[in-house]
């Protein structure tokens, strides 16, 4: 039985290993306009209203780290820095505990353009880790792929401030 006095019974793919990771996306919204997921004519958004809550989150990923074994949550979008108070998520998540009693592996899928302005914040909350997505390395090539609404020299400047408050 686990803390919370339910059972404890690990969830197990097709093939018989247990799952240990937990993808859960805040939001489909997204601050830049890739021609691999933004269609020319754009998307329907889902209503704000039918998000789930920060609340309701913690909650899903509480009853996966308890009673099925998660012990890796990584939170992705849309991207996820839009999602306002991000970094209250954050603290919320790292709060959790695997069944080995250590924190759970708690991550952030991004593009990273605005990881430089909330980088701080949100290792203050707990996160630990960043998977930043990029397309190139090649300035030329971005515009194209991006939608031409970002630079290398934007994520090159994440990363450093990622870099610098991962060491305080």
């Amino acid at each position: 039985m686990g803390a919370s006095g339910l059972s404890r019974k690990p969830l197990l793919d097709g093939f018989g290993r247990q799952v240990r990771d937990l993808r859960i996306s805040i939001t489909d919204r997204c601050n830049l306009r890739c021609v691999y997921c933004m269609p020319a004519d754009g998307l329907t958004f889902v209503r704000r209203s039918e998000l789930l809550t920060y609340e309701e989150i913690e909650r899903l990923a509480q009853l996966a780290v308890e009673r099925l074994g998660v012990d890796a949550v990584r939170l992705t979008g849309g991207e996820p820095t839009v999602r306002a108070d991000l970094s209250e998520l954050v603290c919320q998540l790292a709060r959790l505990r695997t069944w080995q009693g250590d924190p759970v592996d708690l991550s952030l899928t991004t593009n990273g353009t605005t990881l430089r302005r909330q980088a701080a914040s949100l290792r203050a909350a707990g996160l630990r880790r960043v998977n930043v997505s990029l397309d190139s390395l090649r300035p030329e090539r971005l515009p194209r792929s991006r939608g031409g609404t970002t630079s290398t020299r934007c994520w090159t400047e994440s990363m450093r401030r990622w870099r610098w408050v991962s060491r305080q």
